[in-house]
């Protein structure tokens, strides 16, 4: 039997990702046609039918769905092999593709990107930011190098490298009786509306159990889609929240009448660092890039 390419066993999975011809063309940047005829060698080559196919829908055949853990896998191989081979020459040189949260982005790159320019000149980063659990998926499929995120959180089987810790303050209105007290405890949140991101935020996640914990309410007429939505609700007086105090600069600047309370030495905060897959040959580049960011991010 003739060996697969690695273009077709690419086509294969992209077709069984999108169920859909001109979408798994555009996501292989290359025409409907040439996905159908490599698709038509491959079910030949195999003898096979990977796929139902009518004028309506696509649909995997029982081959194709046991077939294509297979093909990922073997996919997922490839891109270690060209892994590896950059691994050997210069570290942290050639494209790196880095996916972030939206409650990190904004706030810690800005900070860091003009020292690992000018310490890894030849580091090309290509970034994305979405959700953790859409950015691990993305981490699991080879779409992404590696991760840039809280990693107190569920990561699955990923390999992590703590950077620094970032604690929590307490966002609320600047006539709150609260407002630029220290030392607050979690238990001055009773009783409080509290204004939350939306479901699927880590954030979010990691705040709800110190709503429970302190007798705090989470408010049922609103959920944030960014930090900076948030901080605008608490600054017009319609409850309070948790911010983290990587973002406080930048928030306090674009919220007029935010203030804050801050916890004690034992107050929640999150940790923030780095994830790859542990099978990932550039462990030690990851390594060095965590160095770097963090000692950016306190030179900062």
């Amino acid at each position: 039997m003739q060996r697969p390419t690695l273009r077709q066993l690419e086509y294969f999975v992209a077709l069984a990702e999108h169920l859909n011809f001109r979408a798994a063309a555009e996501a292989c940047y290359v025409t409907q046609p040439a996905i159908s005829g490599q698709l038509a060698q491959l079910e030949g080559q195999l003898g096979l039918r990977l796929f139902e196919r009518d004028q309506r829908q696509v649909r995997l055949t029982p081959a194709g769905e046991a077939l294509l853990p297979r093909a990922r896998a073997m996919l997922a191989d490839a891109d270690a092999f060209g892994e590896t081979a950059h691994a050997l020459g210069a570290p942290l040189t050639g494209p790196l593709r880095l996916g972030v949260i939206p409650t990190i982005g904004p706030y810690l790159l800005p900070r860091v990107l003009p020292a690992l320019r000018k310490d890894f000149p030849e580091l090309q980063l290509f970034l994305r930011e979405d959700l953790t659990s859409r950015l691990v998926a993305a981490l699991d499929a080879g779409e992404l190098d590696v991760l840039l995120l809280a990693v107190d959180v569920d990561l699955g089987d990923l390999e992590s490298l703590p950077l620094f810790s970032d604690p929590f303050v307490l966002a609320v209105p600047a006539g709150d009786t609260l407002a630029g007290c220290e030392g607050v405890g979690l238990e001055s949140l009773a009783g409080r509306d509290v204004l939350l991101l939306e479901e699927g935020h880590c954030l979010r996640d990691q705040i709800v159990p110190l709503c429970a914990t302190s007798g705090a309410d989470e408010s049922s007429g609103f959920r944030g889609t960014s930090l900076g939505t948030i901080s605008q609700m608490v600054a017009s007086g319609l409850g309070v929240t948790l911010l983290p105090e990587l973002a406080l600069e930048r928030e306090l600047a674009g919220a007029h009448g935010l203030a804050t309370a801050e916890f004690g030495p034992e107050g929640p905060s999150r940790s923030i660092g780095l994830a790859w897959r542990k099978s990932s040959p550039r462990a030690e580049e990851f390594r060095a890039l965590g160095e770097a960011i963090a000692r950016a991010y306190m030179a900062s």
